[in-house]
């Protein structure tokens, strides 16, 4: 079950953050995020206090966690390939999308991606737009594989984490 988070989940989505982080330490995995960097509690915390954190749970645990709002980062204002002119509450956007380790190869990402389209939907957008690092290979295949496209990579500090080369999605409703 997807739903919006509560203050009680924040630890359930903390652990995840840090195992993804242990993973990438050890070389499993490649996000390109850094630990006491991106994402930390605090980044769940005012998601959480945004309202705009939602979680897949199963029974009291959490397994996947992502951001749903109409942010667009001011790097993709510098992508002049997106495919449809929308104005902010027009486009969905999904950050910070989360699978626990553990639930990894369920269809946990494809599911909470399908959910944020349904959402995106309901709230009357055009367009959905994302993005991830140029490392995170199984993330790029995930969107590629929904029917997102690419629309293009720019060099950026992002997140705090210097030197990403960040890759812009974007999928029409």
């Amino acid at each position: 079950m997807i739903r919006k988070a509560k203050i009680s989940d924040l630890d359930g989505i903390a652990e995840i953050y840090e195992k993804i982080h242990t993973l990438e330490e050890a070389g499993k995995i490649s996000t390109g995020w850094i630990r006491g960097v991106y994402p930390t509690r605090d980044t769940a915390k005012k998601a959480l206090e945004r309202g705009d954190m939602f979680v897949t749970v199963n029974g009291a645990k959490i397994i996947a966690s992502a951001v749903i709002n109409h942010f667009q980062d001011e790097i993709y204002a510098k992508c002049e390939s997106w495919s449809i002119n929308a104005k902010e509450d027009e486009v969905m956007v999904i950050h910070t999308l989360t699978v626990d380790p553990g639930e990894s190869s369920k269809g946990k990402g494809k599911a909470f991606v399908k959910f944020y389209e349904e959402y995106a939907k309901e709230k009357g957008c055009k367009t959905l737009r994302l993005d991830t690092n140029e490392k995170n290979e199984r993330a790029r295949a995930l969107y590629k594989s929904l029917g997102y496209r690419e629309t293009g990579v720019f060099p950026c500090e992002f997140n705090g984490i210097p030197g990403v080369n960040l890759v812009l999605f974007e999928k029409n409703i």
